[in-house]
């Protein structure tokens, strides 16, 4: 997925740094992906740790999440069920299709008629065979996710939620096709949460906690509230021009709020190694952050250039540069 923030493109750099302070073995290792997003990070450091631990307090990355990295082993029959819920015919009483597609009169424009019917149809379906335990929590998960990666790959946006374009562009006019979503198999099971990392930090333990926390005014629940929609099968009165739905504000989207935070969670950590990604555009400064982190242990700190993410490149932004920041804390106290 095109997601705000993703590490995709900084993982291996991510992992080089890591191993660098820890070493190369992390077999024994517990891994925490606290901030997880779309879990590139996590999904980078599956095979490699004893276990990982993944949480992210928007709904649409749990069930992500929940196919990556907690889905382990084969799912028996996964295809033909991808297979059958492609060949439904489609319903035009679906909660997308009525608020998010033109057809319906709604005014939005986030999917093709056809392609919001589908969703509408194959969410329905997943949820009734989940309801009647035709499927388990694993094949479910595994079915949602693909869902959602599949209808973000058609969707008429430029990448993000916050807005729809008013015509559709030429991959919004493909027909959708539920394509099966990955993951790694391991030998050693995992674990995820849908919880506040403030308050999930108090509760488990590690070796690796890696943080990636919001850095500026942006809030997920709004930019990506058409797959939480999804993912949560739920009735709501969508509002405004864009559809929006009650969403979570993040604490580390407040620029009044977010040292505060930081440090709360620094102080509550169980863990022996923290690693902090932190965007040379952030709300807190490279000084602030290393004043946090050193009350704790001993500090350092690496940094990465990369082309910075724009949701719609032009020939003005597209060269643009920015830094990763990657704090790093062996805590001690």
């Amino acid at each position: 997925m095109n997601y705000i923030g993703s590490k995709h493109r900084l993982s291996a750099w991510l992992k080089q740094e890591i191993k660098k302070k820890i070493g190369k073995d992390l077999s024994n290792k517990i891994f925490c992906d606290i901030f997880a997003g779309t879990g590139a990070v996590a999904k980078a450091f599956k095979s490699d740790v004893k276990s990982i631990i993944c949480n992210d307090i928007e709904y649409y990355s749990y069930v992500l999440n929940q196919n990556s990295i907690n889905n382990h082993v084969e799912i028996k029959d996964a295809n033909s069920f991808i297979e059958e819920l492609n060949n439904l015919t489609p319903i035009s009483d679906g909660f997308i299709y009525q608020n998010y597609c033109l057809g319906s009169g709604s005014g939005r424009c986030y999917f093709s008629d056809e392609n919001g019917q589908k969703i509408d149809t194959i969410r329905a379906k997943i949820e009734e065979w989940h309801r009647e335990k035709i499927v388990h929590d694993n094949l479910y998960f595994f079915l949602l996710a693909s869902l959602l990666k599949s209808a973000d790959k058609i969707a008429n946006t430029t990448s993000v939620y916050c807005s729809f374009l008013k015509e559709l562009k030429t991959v919004a006019k493909q027909k959708f096709i539920l394509k099966a979503d990955k993951f790694i198999y391991t030998k050693n099971t995992h674990r995820v949460y849908n919880q506040d990392a403030n308050e999930l930090i108090k509760t488990i333990q590690g070796d690796i906690l890696y943080l990636d926390p919001p850095y500026n005014q942006r809030q997920y629940g709004a930019n990506y509230h058409i797959l939480n929609t999804i993912a949560l099968h739920d009735n709501f009165t969508p509002k405004g021009k864009t559809g929006l739905r009650e969403y979570h504000h993040s604490l580390y989207s407040k620029k009044s709020k977010v040292h505060d935070n930081l440090e709360d969670l620094i102080k509550n950590a169980d863990f022996t190694y923290i690693f902090l990604s932190y965007n040379s555009e952030g709300f807190l400064s490279k000084k602030a952050i290393k004043e946090i982190l050193q009350k704790h242990g001993k500090y350092s700190f690496a940094k990465k250039e990369y082309k910075k993410f724009h949701t719609l490149v032009t020939e003005d932004n597209k060269a643009e540069k920015t830094y990763e920041y990657l704090h790093i804390l062996e805590k001690t106290r």
